[in-house]
């Protein structure tokens, strides 16, 4: 046995001593999560093992074969974002069986690559309900971490909820509601396009569209939502005075 299959096999065994049967059998009870292949490990103590572990490109590649549902929640904090490839992101999206692996992929390690907002306009076209799922909750989670992309990418995120809103499947619907909710909570101008799409969306005769345009506009212009945007433009820079002196 390789170094590398020798360390795969040993993280199993602890995966394996840490699960039960209490929380494998909550995955779908509570959570809605269908895994055939796993131990019952919290996402707490996996987190902790990943930090204990450390970033290791080939080792995720290893954890990911095993099939095991904690060993590929495991690969989003083993993975070297910078090391994930097009190829790598477009092979496990096809393997994405449930929104538990597929949202923590998406929030922890695919958002934070170089190929993130290509692959967003990519997934989101694609039939299979997971990758497609994938494609929008990736977009939600660039609209949380992404602090450097300007508002035109999002406005054209928008553009793309505003193509998919009208699939009803269960988590595709969902996907797009939490790019849609977080995109118009990112700031005032996209706080208003948001709530103009949302607008049009809740007249939708489509009950997916409809769905989720209420959902949105709910959301976008409650009293929280409002206040917490005010806060950020007031604390935002301030472009500095141009002209001559």
């Amino acid at each position: 046995m390789t170094g590398l299959a020798t360390r795969t096999a040993a993280i199993l065994r602890e995966l394996e001593r840490q699960g039960s049967r209490k929380t494998r059998d909550e995955l779908l009870t509570r959570y809605g999560i269908t895994a055939p292949k796993a131990f019952g490990v919290s996402v707490g103590a996996i987190k902790a093992m990943g930090k204990q572990i450390g970033t290791d490109h080939d080792l995720a590649l290893s954890l990911w074969a095993t099939g095991w549902y904690e060993a590929r929640l495991l690969t989003a904090f083993v993975d070297d974002p910078a090391k994930v490839t097009a190829a790598q992101m477009d092979r496990w999206a096809r393997e994405f069986d449930n929104w538990g692996v597929c949202d923590t992929l998406c929030f922890s390690l695919f958002d934070r690559t170089p190929h993130a907002w290509k692959k967003v306009e990519q997934w989101v076209k694609k039939d299979a309900e997971f990758v497609k799922r994938a494609g929008f909750a990736l977009l939600a989670c660039l609209a949380l971490h992404d602090k450097a992309t300007g508002d035109a990418a999002f406005l054209k995120g928008l553009k793309l909820i505003a193509a998919g809103a009208s699939d009803d499947r269960n988590f595709v619907k969902k996907g797009v509601s939490w790019a849609f909710r977080l995109i118009g909570r990112r700031n005032q101008v996209l706080n208003e396009a948001a709530v103009l799409l949302a607008q049009t969306l809740a007249e939708s005769t489509e009950p997916a569209a409809r769905w989720n345009g209420r959902q949105a506009l709910r959301e976008l212009t409650s009293p929280l939502v409002r206040r917490q945007l005010a806060a950020k433009k007031a604390n935002s820079p301030r472009p500095k005075a141009g002209g001559r002196k």
